[in-house]
């Protein structure tokens, strides 16, 4: 007889007196031991399956049993008391306060009345040791890296007992080598006895480090198989009811003039650490420019420096025979370039917002108002138009932000950027990051078509497959520097590889 460690049966969730289902009579059981995958497209109902197994959810309908007892879970802290704990994709830590700080955040342990701070140290070294995660229990969180960030996250939840751990999209704000990394650990957690749920929207991670694999397509369990009988055509048709592309094909496009320049531009962070050094490159009308390399090269500043959000400290950016050196982001918008950012929470769009009120962020002024007076009628037919073009779901214009899946948060910063009247060059920044496979196809067909139309693009990625795909040229960056440019016939994994790494090609 199979231990299963996990039963969830017949889950059904609703939202807004069940007018929106998210979970519809989904099955789920997880063996003792394994590492199991839940996949599907953007808005399935992964992860608001995952936060009623956490608590943040009850169930509408359904059961779910731990340890062959059912159990009603209506907090997250009575998951963690039953040996459950979830790893957020988006890190709930307080930057503020150390790693032992956060460890012990609602668990504080006392010495008499007073805090008793050497014995949490003491205790998080432990657990960090055992599992083999590495983390000064002093450093401040605001002082680590992301991956470092996710390793406190995951000692949160071992350290308050957790026996079956859930990760959302464990990989996806992390570089290669942090990837690796997590993939020891995970290894480890595995050897201690503990169990993984994980999801993910990278097939072949899925591949690389899963046992069974559950795809779950619009609310419902479509199927569960082994690994092992998996290939990434399998998954995918799975998720999306369809053959899925892969790679897309480029349109033949002639190359126009320059659109965009730059001379050895170099930008500093807000500490006055160098983090740009002496870049330059062109652009042209009809040309997509990737830009290669591990996250914290430079990539994000020099984006901010382009976009008016970070001054440079030498060098030239021409748009359009414009000097761009210290024009607002507003006015730069309006000489025609699009942003979507690399953090859409951070610098694209307000949660606590509806899908409508997104839709007009940065339009308000130039296309929804005249004469002083809000265009409320033609904003409330764009956005329902632009739901329907770019596949947004649900299709409720007024549903917060907030509580869409995020690659649906992403359909809509890619519609409103994309949908700007005036936009001769467009930059995205990590565009198909926390994505799915069936809205990555949409949204690189979508970068495509604005090539086509003889736009100038420039696009960030920490994937190097996307870059590979998109691209007509690639400039990889290293500690800051621009370290080679090739053209798309003459690059492969292996040299961008080297590039990344400092080194120089032959």
């Amino acid at each position: 007889m199979t231990n299963y460690v996990l039963e969830m049966k017949h889950i059904r969730k609703t939202f807004l007196d069940g007018k929106i289902i998210a979970n519809d009579d989904i099955s789920l059981s997880i063996i003792q031991g394994e590492k199991h995958a839940i996949v599907g497209e953007n808005g399935a109902g992964k992860s608001t399956l995952m936060k009623m197994l956490n608590g943040l959810y009850t169930p509408t309908s359904g059961e779910i049993f731990y340890q062959g007892k059912k159990v009603d879970i209506d907090s997250p802290s009575k998951a963690a008391t039953l040996g459950i704990g979830m790893v957020y994709q988006h890190f709930m830590l307080v930057p503020t306060l150390t790693v032992a700080e956060n460890m012990i955040l609602g668990v504080e342990p006392k010495k008499g009345m007073s805090l008793d701070l050497a014995t949490a140290k003491e205790n998080v070294k432990k657990v960090s040791e055992k599992y083999g995660l590495a983390i000064n229990p002093d450093a401040l969180i605001s002082d680590l890296s992301i991956g470092m960030q996710q390793r406190v996250e995951i000692l949160k939840i071992l350290f308050k007992g957790a026996n079956l751990l859930v990760f959302d999209e464990p990989t996806a704000v992390l570089t290669p080598q942090e990837i690796k990394e997590l993939y020891k650990i995970m290894d480890n957690l595995i050897a201690e006895g503990k169990t993984i749920i994980f999801i993910s929207h990278k097939l072949q991670e899925v591949l690389d480090i899963s046992d069974n694999i559950t795809v779950i397509r619009r609310g419902k369990d479509i199927t569960t198989f082994p690994t092992k009988d998996a290939t990434k055509e399998k998954i995918a048709n799975a998720m999306v009811g369809r053959a899925v592309l892969f790679t897309t094909e480029k349109p033949v496009v002639e190359i126009g003039e320059t659109v965009l320049t730059l001379k050895h531009v170099s930008v500093k962070d807000q500490f006055g650490v160098l983090k740009v050094e002496d870049a330059s490159f062109t652009i042209s009308k009809g040309e997509v420019l990737g830009i290669a390399g591990v996250e914290g090269s430079g990539q994000t500043e020099l984006v901010e420096a382009l976009t008016g959000l970070r001054d440079t400290c030498s060098g030239e950016m021409i748009l359009d025979d414009v000097l761009l050196k210290r024009k607002t982001p507003r006015k730069i918008s309006m000489l025609g370039l699009a942003h979507i950012p690399e953090d859409r929470h951070k610098r694209a769009a307000i949660s606590q917002f509806n899908v409508m009120e997104n839709f007009a962020l940065g339009l308000e002024r130039d296309e929804y108002s005249k004469n002083g007076l809000f265009n409320f009628a033609k904003l409330k037919a764009d956005a329902k138009m632009f739901m329907e073009k770019y596949d947004v779901r649900p299709r409720n214009i007024d549903t917060a932000f907030g509580r869409l899946s995020g690659g649906n948060q992403q359909k809509i910063i890619v519609a409103r950027e994309l949908e700007k009247k005036n936009n001769n060059l467009i930059i995205a920044g990590q565009p198909t990051r926390g994505v799915d496979i069936g809205a990555i196809e949409s949204i690189h067909k979508l970068i495509l078509n604005e090539k086509a139309k003889g736009k100038a693009v420039l696009v960030v990625s920490s994937e190097l497959s996307e870059v590979l795909n998109l691209s007509d040229k690639i400039a990889v960056m290293c500690a800051g520097k621009i370290t080679g440019i090739l053209d798309r016939k003459d690059a492969n994994e292996e040299k961008i590889g080297i590039l990344m790494a400092g080194g120089k090609l032959d």
